[in-house]
């Protein structure tokens, strides 16, 4: 069957969209803006009361400039949609969305934060004609991560975004450990902590 070039068209734009988290590019500047570490600085410190002025500047900071280096090391030079499809050909080492998300707990790992938490939550799970995506959310120390903020670097390659979970009209989030759960790729060791998650019984890794 010959295929006629509108049709082609659809197949190449469908194939480009199943190879990412879904995106939009955006030029990403050189270096980070002081003005915009600022401003996410103060948004994690109205997160909670007992947040350290300290801890909350130095995650603005990471949050900021570790994704432009990762955007270097990924050898990002294109959109998403394109850079995911560079990787998934093996042309690029890394920079799918879950690649970025596990760098950035990495990295912010490090801080050893004592009054700020992070999260892993995985967007449109499940969704029809969606796909997951994965980021970092950060919080309060013991609040829940829908009372934090998505730090997702990934869908401008490079140039944070950053907002409530609830805010983001790209992505509906959850917590990474119930999508996992969900589809079967949890272990729990125990019955208790399967039925903690809401779930009957031990879950497996496929």
């Amino acid at each position: 069957m010959t295929l006629t070039h509108p049709l082609r068209l659809l197949i190449l734009l469908a194939a480009m969209a199943l190879s990412a988290c879904g995106a939009a590019p955006r030029e990403t500047p050189a270096a980070a803006d002081p003005a915009e570490i600022a401003e996410l600085r103060q948004a994690i410190l109205a997160l909670g009361p007992d947040i350290d002025p300290e801890e909350a500047d130095r995650a603005a900071r990471v949050a900021y400039t570790y994704p432009l280096q990762l955007r270097q090391s990924y050898g990002v030079t294109d959109s998403a949609i394109v850079h995911n499809i560079k990787v998934n050909n093996g042309t690029r080492p890394r920079g799918l969305c879950w690649h970025w998300a596990d760098d950035m707990e990495a990295r912010l790992d490090r801080e050893n934060f004592r009054t700020l938490e992070l999260h892993r939550a995985i967007g449109n799970a499940g969704i029809p004609f969606r796909i997951e995506h994965s980021t970092v959310i950060v919080s309060a120390r013991g609040e829940d991560m829908f009372d934090g903020l998505v730090l997702d670097p990934w869908r401008w390659g490079g140039d944070l975004y950053w907002g409530p979970p609830a805010e983001d009209d790209r992505y509906r989030w959850e917590p990474r450990q119930t999508v996992l759960a969900r589809s079967g790729r949890l272990i729990y060791e125990t019955e208790a902590q399967a039925a903690a998650a809401g779930f009957g019984g031990p879950q497996v890794v496929n």
